[in-house]
C-alpha cells in the first residue's frame, strides 16, 4: 500500500509530537511535494505553444485572404503617395520657375541700372550729355553758356579787372593861378 500525498498531509495535520510523521514519512512527503509541484514556467510554455500552434494554423488558413487585402491596401497607399509626390513636385517646379523669372528680371534691372550709372559717369567725365533736354533746360543751358563765354572773354581781354562804373580821377582843389580874377576867392 503506497502512501498518497493526501494521506501524508492528513497524518501531518494530526500531529503526534514530531509533526505526526516518522522520518520516513517526512522524507517521502518532501519528495512527493517536490515531484508534484508544477512550475509556472512549464504551464506558461504549454499555453504559449498551444497559442502559437493555433496562430500558425489560422495564418495558414486565413493568410492568403488577409494578405491580399493588405497587399491591395498597400498598393492603394503607394498610388496615393505617388500622386501626392507628383503634385508636390509640380508645385515645387512652379515655385522654382517663378523664382527663376524673378531673379532674371532683377538681374536685367541691375544691368540696366549699371549701364545708366556708367553712362552718367562717362558723360560727367567727358563733359557730354547724351540725354534730350526740355525746352526750359535748353534755354537755361544757353543763357549759362553765354554768361560763361562773356566772362571768359572779359578775363582774356582784361575787362574783368576794370571797375564797372567809370570813375574819373579826383584831385583836391588848387588855388587859381590868375591874379585878381576872383575865382578862388
Amino acid at each position: 500500500m503506497a502512501l498518497e500525498m493526501q494521506d501524508l498531509m492528513a497524518l501531518k495535520s494530526m500531529g503526534n509530537g514530531h509533526d505526526g510523521l516518522t522520518p520516513y514519512e517526512q522524507v517521502k512527503l518532501d519528495h512527493m511535494t517536490a515531484k508534484n509541484h508544477t512550475s509556472g514556467i512549464g504551464v506558461a510554455g504549454l499555453v504559449l505553444g498551444t497559442v502559437g500552434t493555433a496562430a500558425a494554423i489560422g495564418a495558414w488558413i486565413f493568410g492568403p485572404l488577409y494578405g491580399n487585402a493588405k497587399a491591395n491596401q498597400a498598393k492603394e497607399v503607394a498610388i496615393a503617395a505617388k500622386e501626392i509626390a507628383a503634385l508636390q513636385n509640380g508645385a515645387t517646379q512652379r515655385q522654382l520657375d517663378q523664382l527663376t523669372s524673378l531673379f532674371a528680371a532683377e538681374r536685367q534691372e541691375r544691368i540696366a541700372g549699371d549701364v545708366t550709372l556708367n553712362q552718367t559717369i562717362t558723360d560727367t567725365v567727358s563733359g557730354s550729355q547724351q540725354s534730350a533736354l526740355t525746352a526750359q533746360q535748353a534755354a537755361e543751358l544757353s543763357s549759362v553758356n553765354s554768361v560763361m563765354q562773356q566772362t571768359f572773354g572779359d578775363f582774356v581781354t582784361g575787362r574783368a579787372s576794370l571797375n564797372p562804373t567809370p570813375v574819373s580821377l579826383y584831385s583836391s582843389p588848387q588855388p587859381c593861378n590868375c591874379p585878381g580874377c576872383g575865382c578862388n576867392g
